[in-house]
């Protein structure tokens, strides 16, 4: 991966698909009493009806979405930083013929609280990988900064998470955002290194999204330097978007762009961004970062920002609404 920074053919919930796709377990209890939230975060609410959304995302609008990494109006590419571009790209390197890549991600079985999440900025329509997480309100949704505000574009409208999300089919639905939320450093200049963000979704047949797939745990201000599995849903060659990939490895610092996010082991392109980092192996650690971006003359490490006081300001403004 070099790389910074896609609905199914059939959206109606199937119980035996659903029983099938069950990987993450029964619903994480939520915290009990609201957080107090510090004032260095940024909210928009979402006013899109679930029937608005379900008639806006055809199979086709899904199908067709771009990988969140090319809205990149910011020009990180000109830094030799890029939001997950394609497998293989080098912006700084010399043109040559390139060998075919390789996939090196894992592809593990959905899960259940694992997706995608497809939204609109500036009239196009994009896709990122997100994860349902503990809350208050048990209705909120992890991933990165750049899935839901561009400094040029604005915020994402028309926001939609789509759990355990695999070929097409969608077992637990379609769930539409009410609210976004993320932090003041990225909402104001676009830094990398908050590039995190939460959406609140609203209930679904009567239940709300923990209640329906699970939720992780989250973690904040906690040491560098842990070991992490990724999980998201690569789009660009040489992956489709259609099913669930991960990486795994331990974290270091960022060397090259100075940074304050850290960077694993993976090859995972555009599309996968916004995908959770759980400590440890496997789906049901704690989160702790998401995938967000990497540099074109380093190939195969992919950067996650460090989930201290702003993220967590973030999480916590989006877990009280």
């Amino acid at each position: 991966m070099n790389s910074r920074g896609l609905k199914a053919a059939v959206l109606a919930a199937s119980t035996l698909m659903a029983t099938a796709l069950m990987t993450g377990g029964p619903a994480q209890a939520a915290p009990q009493t609201p957080l107090k939230a510090p004032a260095a975060t940024i909210s928009h609410a979402q006013t899109d009806s679930q029937d608005a959304l379900e008639a806006y995302w055809t199979p086709e609008r899904m199908k067709n979405a771009k990988p969140g990494n090319t809205i990149n109006s910011q020009g990180w590419g000109e830094q030799g930083r890029s939001i997950m571009p394609k497998a293989g790209a080098d912006a700084l390197a010399a043109p040559q013929p390139k060998a075919a890549p390789v996939k090196r991600a894992g592809s593990p079985a959905p899960v259940s609280h694992i997706g995608k999440v497809f939204f609109t900025l500036g009239g196009q329509n994009y896709v990122c990988s997100a994860n349902s997480v503990q809350s208050f309100n048990q209705s909120t949704v992890a991933t990165a900064g750049h899935c839901t505000y561009d400094i040029n574009a604005g915020w994402a409208s028309k926001f939609v998470f789509v759990p355990a999300y695999s070929n097409g089919s969608a077992p637990y639905g379609m769930w539409s955002a009410t609210s976004l939320h993320s932090t003041s450093e990225w909402i104001s200049r676009n830094d990398i290194s908050y590039d995190g963000a939460f959406a609140v979704v609203a209930p679904l047949n009567g239940r709300t999204l923990a209640a329906t797939v699970g939720a992780s745990r989250i973690g904040f201000n906690l040491a560098r330097g842990l070991t992490y599995t990724a999980y998201g849903y690569p789009a660009a060659a040489p992956f489709n978007g259609e099913s669930l990939k991960n990486c795994y490895g331990t974290a270091s610092r960022d060397r090259i762009g100075g940074t304050q996010s850290q960077g694993i082991p993976c090859d995972m392109t555009g599309g996968s961004s916004g995908g959770p980092w759980f400590i440890g192996s496997g789906s049901s650690g704690t989160q702790n970062s998401v995938n967000s971006f990497g540099y074109n003359t380093q190939k195969n490490v992919m950067y996650g920002p460090y989930f201290g006081s702003s993220i967590q300001s973030a999480y916590t403004n989006a877990s009280n609404r």
